[in-house]
């Protein structure tokens, strides 16, 4: 497996040569016994069979699903009191922010763990949410539907082979990703001394801004399926589809807050 592009993946890099990958072929285990196991006795646990897509496609829905159902409740309840928008977006941002990076370099994946930054990421998304759709009905419907959009685009791009995730994309891809954070930082700091770049406000830099940020977004999720697909080829155990759904998510995240941040650009003039 070639170095992580996700921070999810990142402690992923020398666990498919330290014996996971003589597991054999993701569709099953070789003939006359399991590795580890010999013919005569019980049978692998789930954890130890190795990865599958469904594996990945089930744990990842339910993360995402966890994100959706938390941010439907609380953007509910901050349509109902839009004094708790404030707390609710610090609070839930903060506590995702901190899991985030426990679940990014964790050495084995923690699926209550995950499973919290998914509750604590739907409290974020929920409660901008419901600021966005308080002053712009609908908004939020349409970046939902765009960043679905967006993913099924990359999937299929993904697939076909349009675009090919090799070493060189990738550290375009980070370095690129580095620099718009960095951006990000000293306009944040100049903005605290009353300095403002345009890049995070309204107006036509920020349009572009937020395009560039939504592209970053989508290329990470190429990165993202190329990790997934790493993982299964090498028959690492089932337990780390909880790493992939991880790392969809945090992505996932990430486009549908700069979606929305853009559709908040463009309705707000």
């Amino acid at each position: 497996m070639r170095s992580s592009s996700n921070p999810a993946f990142r402690n992923l890099a020398t666990r498919g040569n330290a014996g996971y990958a003589g597991f054999g072929s993701p569709q099953g285990y070789p003939q006359g016994g399991v590795p580890g196991y010999g013919t005569d006795q019980a049978p692998p646990t789930s954890a130890d069979r190795p990865i599958t897509v469904d594996d990945v496609v089930m744990k990842t829905a339910t993360t995402l699903g966890t994100v959706l159902l938390v941010g439907i409740i609380t953007a509910v309840v901050v349509l109902n009191d839009l004094t708790l928008a404030v707390p609710l977006a610090i609070g839930g941002g903060i506590v995702g922010f901190i899991l985030g990076l426990v679940n990014s370099f964790k050495r084995e994946p923690s699926p209550p763990l995950i499973m919290l930054y998914a509750v604590a990421e739907g409290v974020f998304l929920g409660a901008i949410t419901g600021v966005v759709q308080r002053f712009l009905p609908g908004v939020a419907l349409q970046a939902l539907l765009g960043t679905g959009l967006v993913f099924g685009v990359m999937l299929v791009v993904y697939k076909t082979g349009a675009v090919k995730v090799t070493p060189k994309l990738t550290k375009w891809i980070i370095g690129v990703t580095m620099g718009a954070l960095a951006l990000v930082l000293v306009n944040l700091v100049l903005w605290m001394f009353g300095v403002d770049m345009g890049i995070r406000s309204n107006g036509p830099l920020a349009v572009i801004f937020s395009l560039v940020m939504i592209g970053l977004a989508a290329f990470w999720l190429l990165l993202d399926f190329d990790q997934a697909d790493q993982m299964i080829r090498q028959g690492m155990p089932a337990k780390f589809a909880w790493y992939a759904a991880f790392g969809l998510t945090m992505t996932l995240v990430w486009l549908y807050v700069e979606i929305l941040r853009l559709l908040w650009i463009l309705n707000s003039d």
